[in-house]
């Protein structure tokens, strides 16, 4: 590691532990991990309105990294939440061990603290949320991975800011 490197950061899964870690808040970034995609979303430093971004085609871990590294560096973020796919008994397969994974190596990439947050029924909501604003079906399926991101990181943000577990 160059004189440039960032520290490794923690990986933790409560609003608690990431609000330690940002006693004075800062805009965070949302990521909704798919196979094929990344949902991206933003909230204000304040922690009040997360903002569905764009949806960045996946590719090898190095290049997305960097991609978002970009971003961080021009939205000043202080840290990431990253949907964590649980089954709806709670229980955790193999997505949420790649989700882990991907969680861990951006944290110790970008240096920022990452939070891990249940998102079982993001999609859903965000599908939800779409066809209430008569989103058509076909430019649905163009936003609904930033969207599913959007309500992650307000779920998130939501309990930083009420300091929930």
């Amino acid at each position: 590691m160059g004189a440039d490197a960032p520290v490794a950061a923690p990986v933790v899964e409560t609003a608690r532990e990431l609000g330690a870690l940002l006693p004075d808040g800062g805009a965070l970034l949302g990521l909704d991990l798919g196979t094929r995609t990344i949902g991206v979303a933003t909230c204000d430093a304040g922690w009040r309105f997360a903002t569905a971004g764009k949806t960045l085609q996946r590719g090898k871990f190095g290049a997305d990294a960097a991609t978002l590294q970009q971003l961080a560096i021009a939205r000043s973020l202080a840290g990431i939440v990253i949907g964590l796919p649980r089954n709806m008994d709670g229980s955790e397969g193999p997505r949420a061990q790649a989700s882990r994974a991907y969680a861990r190596n951006l944290a110790a990439r970008l240096g920022l603290p990452v939070l891990l947050w249940d998102e079982r029924w993001s999609t859903l909501a965000a599908e939800r949320d779409l066809i209430a604003q008569d989103v058509s079906r076909r430019k649905r399926g163009e936003v609904i991975d930033s969207h599913a991101a959007a309500v992650i990181l307000q779920g998130a943000i939501d309990a930083l800011a009420g300091g929930m577990l």
